[in-house]
């Protein structure tokens, strides 16, 4: 897709995530808050055609149940890449958690109002910990329009590699997390 597709589309500034660190381990930690019910984010987190249109991922089957087996495959990368899951929380419409490329990831969703406040949890390489924020924005706001009724298409990849929000989403998040922006794509 090129990158007038998404015209319309320009992310706001680099906020909502912090990151955790543990020795070597770090952690993204992205907060949103959409104006849906908890109902409606959470089929969009488990429902394989739901995350069609925003993940960085799709999924061979529903992530909404415990002990649920799932293939996730990474949108856009290289070569193939299939990561087999197994849900290990599904609390609906409060809790999801799993792993995704061998890294663990939380979902928690809060009643705020009339909507929800969004958390998630990601472990990344602190190489690439900037570039998830800058991916994870993204795909926040693609899910919200969508959840609006406003769809844009999902944004990851490669596609929103090439997109100039998301590099400057990069180089924003670098700054706040105190790192240096990772060269990508590589020049």
């Amino acid at each position: 897709m090129s990158e007038y597709a998404y015209a319309p589309y320009v992310p706001g500034p680099a906020s909502g995530a912090q990151i955790q660190k543990d020795g070597a381990k770090w952690t993204l930690v992205f907060v949103r808050e959409l104006r849906h019910s908890r109902e409606k984010v959470w089929q969009a987190l488990t429902d394989p055609a739901h995350l069609h249109e925003w993940a960085p991922f799709d999924a061979d089957g529903n992530l909404g149940t415990v002990g649920a087996k799932v293939k996730l495959t990474t949108v856009g990368a290289p070569a193939l890449h299939v990561t087999e899951t197994v849900v290990t929380r599904a609390d609906a419409p409060h809790a999801l958690e799993y792993k995704w490329g061998g890294f663990d990831m939380r979902w928690q969703l809060e009643s705020i109002g009339s909507g929800t406040r969004l958390t998630l949890w990601a472990n990344i390489g602190h190489r690439f910990i900037s570039m998830g924020a800058a991916g994870w924005q993204i795909c926040f706001d693609v899910l919200d329009r969508l959840l609006a009724g406003q769809p844009i298409g999902r944004l990851v990849g490669p596609d929103a590699i090439k997109f100039g929000g998301w590099q400057r989403l990069n180089e924003e998040y670098a700054k706040q997390f105190g790192i240096e922006a990772p060269n990508w794509p590589p020049k």
